[in-house]
């Protein structure tokens, strides 16, 4: 009997749901696929791929960050305020607001390998930390009307592509080459696989934990600049939900819960398969409120089934224990 490779078919699974979806869709709207709507499909998802890819460093190393979302409010809201209040120009203010964010994500980082609790708590507890920070250096305010050299983010146009888009494609670009030609990507792959493993293979765990961390909150906060740019206005209730998207994304798109396997092309596809669920339910006329219920259902579904692909594989693995056991044994 032939068999199926599941991890293989895990990988491509997702895209094969998205092209259900946009069928389906299609079906239930005929405003679906105008080029229109496929268009703000691309343009509005910019800042959750960027993201995501973030997020897929730490979870493909076997960690998990909660704190994206919060992340990205406080790194909004000071990026905002330097040009709003302060009246700093564009660049300064985006390099501060980039800078903080990578420093977020090294503080992550350092604690989760020098306490050592479990990175959901760690980063539970940190996301807590950067919205109160948020809150109290801004009094709840909003700030809105950036100048236009921050606005060319999403504004601007490079041969008739936003500059936005591109600069999505150059992160998924970039991190697709780490993950697949780089020995740091295959040593983070190695590192969510098997811990212990990596350690007497001679990786440094620390560092790779805490650099991975660190790509995460950079990569938050380039997202963070796309997002607060398309918006022209932000407060500190901008980013927090973030990271329940990204997460659901990454699990869809075939990054293991528990680390060492994932595609980036593939997060990249659960990202717009979540974002054709979203769209083409509001085209329905589907409430937001079943939108939150839809998602739920589908991070439990993929959390389910990466469960069963690791009980499945380690089963299997353990017959193929058994039976070299039984073939050694009965060697005269």
């Amino acid at each position: 009997m032939t068999k199926v490779d599941s991890s293989g078919l895990r990988k491509y699974a997702v895209m094969f749901v998205v092209a259900g979806l946009m069928v389906l869709f299609s079906l239930t709207s005929p405003y679906f696929l105008t080029a229109r709507n496929l268009i703000n499909l691309v343009t509005q998802n910019t800042y959750f791929i960027i993201v995501a890819v973030g997020l897929a460093f730490v979870m493909i190393g076997g960690g998990i960050d909660l704190s994206v979302g919060f992340q990205m409010s406080l790194v909004g809201v000071v990026t905002a305020m330097l040009m709003v209040v302060y009246h700093q120009p564009a660049w300064l203010a985006v390099t501060a607001g980039v800078a903080l964010g990578t420093l977020l994500g090294l503080v992550n980082g350092l604690i989760v390998t020098s306490i050592r609790i479990f990175p959901l708590i760690a980063t539970l507890a940190t996301a807590a930390i950067f919205q109160g920070i948020s809150y109290l250096a801004t009094r709840a305010q909003t700030f809105r009307d950036y100048p236009e050299d921050f606005l060319v983010l999403t504004k601007g146009k490079v041969l008739g592509v936003p500059v936005d888009v591109l600069l999505a494609l150059a992160v998924v670009v970039l991190a697709t080459i780490v993950f697949n030609e780089m020995v740091y990507g295959s040593r983070l792959k190695a590192l969510g696989g098997n811990e212990e493993g990596s350690r007497l293979a001679g990786i440094n765990i620390r560092w790779m934990k805490i650099s991975s961390y660190t790509l995460c909150g950079f990569l938050t906060a380039v997202g963070t600049m796309v997002m607060i740019s398309k918006a022209n206005t932000t407060n500190s209730s901008f980013g927090p939900g973030t990271e329940f998207i990204c997460l659901t994304a990454a699990i869809v798109g075939g990054i293991s819960f528990m680390g060492g396997e994932g595609s980036i092309p593939s997060l990249v596809a659960g990202v717009f398969a979540l974002a054709i669920v979203g769209k083409g339910m509001q085209l329905a006329g589907w409430g937001t409120y079943a939108q939150f219920i839809v998602r739920g259902l589908i991070l439990l579904g993929a959390v389910a089934f990466d469960e069963y692909q690791k009980s499945a594989r380690t089963i299997r693995h353990r017959r193929v224990r058994d039976d070299t056991t039984k073939m050694e044994g009965a060697r005269p």
